[in-house]
């Protein structure tokens, strides 16, 4: 595990200690520190001391600023922290696989490893080495990140609903961004007629559909073969050579996605990412949804009229008049809880009533992203095993490498 990958996975680790001490939990965040300074002993790394060092430090600071001003961001403040702080290590992660990619192109002993959280790029590898897993007891070892990324991503959206895409998605977020630029310049919004909008959120579908089709059609006899096959030893660079060396289906393909993120709020998100679809689906299984407590609305309890919670909703998704939100297109960003004037009306909440608080789901998300990883780590189920010089030979004949 790389320096980036110890770090972010400490920082956040360390936040949820202090939340969970601050909000009264004492006896929680004293074993999660012991589990986790356990887990730091247990791992022996310097790599991961050398990142202890830093985050303990970090963990002192958010204590003392909890003890001086007890925390209560806004929703809209959390949630764009969490996105803009994992975008930042990804960030970083990224620049540090393209100068360790160069380098062997180059020839040259690459002077940083190769970070292994990038193999949650790879959807595919990390779906065929899910099944080689249950079906065969094989696991593979040149891309075993990828199983565990795609096993925590869809984990997410069991207990969170799409969470992951609200709070933690580098692609969500660029599409905001993508999306702010082109109101600056036209500031009308564009959105499809519904009888267009149905079939273009379907693509995504048939997106998923296309992606299942190929993990689960290839025959359980050949999924240690692929796994060991140099394709995918190195697929990570196949998939990387598609934006370093596009071709003209690759340049339009990306054009459609870009201008889909600028057309509307979430456009990649509603109509592209089969991520988003997957995780869509498996929300309909999380305990958590946005629920309207009806004696607290504005609308039965004062007989006002207000839909803030429906214009707030990115995805376009009418609240006000529902008492649960159970549709695949919802975040969970929480927008809809922020706009709300009257707080106690609308939470995440379970069916019980207990509503999870915008910490509480901060919380939720960093220990399915960074605690299962660092466990994975701990088991050796996270570092490629497959030699840089290998990936430097297959590298330098890439062309010559196919399915």
């Amino acid at each position: 595990m790389t320096f980036i990958e110890s770090l972010t996975i400490l920082i956040g680790l360390s936040y949820i200690i202090s939340l969970l001490f601050w909000s009264g939990k004492r006896w929680g965040a004293g074993i999660a520190a012991a589990t986790l300074i356990a887990a730091i002993i247990i791992a022996n790394s310097m790599v991961m001391f050398t990142a202890a060092a830093i985050a303990i430090p970090i963990l002192a600071l958010l204590n003392y600023r909890y003890k001086q001003r007890p925390f209560n961001a806004k929703i809209n403040t959390c949630r764009s922290v969490c996105q803009h702080l994992l975008c930042l290590s990804l960030f970083i992660v990224a620049i540090q696989y393209c100068i360790n990619t160069i380098m062997m192109k180059m020839a040259l002993t690459p002077i940083v490893t190769r970070p292994d959280v990038v193999d949650a790029f790879l959807p595919i590898a990390g779906g065929i080495s899910l099944r080689a897993i249950v079906e065969q007891g094989y696991f593979d070892p040149h891309h075993p990140a990828a199983a565990v990324m795609l096993g925590v991503v869809l984990l997410t959206g069991l207990l969170c609903k799409r969470a992951f895409c609200g709070w933690a998605c580098p692609l969500g977020l660029l599409g905001e961004y993508l999306y702010k630029l082109r109101t600056r310049f036209i500031s009308k919004e564009y959105r499809p007629p519904n009888w267009l909008d149905w079939p273009l959120r379907a693509i995504k579908y048939l997106l998923l559909f296309a992606l299942l089709y190929i993990v689960m059609g290839m025959p359980t006899q050949g999924l240690v073969g692929y796994l060991q096959s140099p394709y995918n030893k190195i697929a990570d660079i196949k998939m990387a050579m598609l934006f370093v060396a596009p071709g003209l289906i690759t340049l339009a393909g990306f054009a459609i996605i870009l201008m889909l993120a600028a057309w509307r709020k979430q456009g990649f998100c509603r109509y592209i990412c089969p991520y988003g679809a997957l995780l869509g689906l498996l929300s309909f299984l999380s305990p958590l949804k946005i629920r309207r407590d009806c004696s607290h609305c504005l609308i039965e309890s004062k007989g006002m009229k207000c839909d803030k919670c429906t214009r707030a909703c990115p995805a376009g998704i009418i609240v006000h008049t529902k008492t649960t939100v159970r549709s695949d297109e919802c975040q969970a960003c929480l927008r809809c809880v922020a706009a709300c004037p009257s707080k106690a009306a609308l939470g995440l909440r379970l069916k019980n009533g207990y509503q999870l608080n915008p910490q509480g789901l901060i919380a939720l998300l960093l220990i399915l992203l960074l605690a299962l990883p660092l466990i994975s780590y701990l088991f050796g189920f996270w570092d490629s095993q497959t030699p840089w010089q290998m990936r430097e030979y297959l590298l330098h004949n890439i062309h010559r490498i196919g399915m």
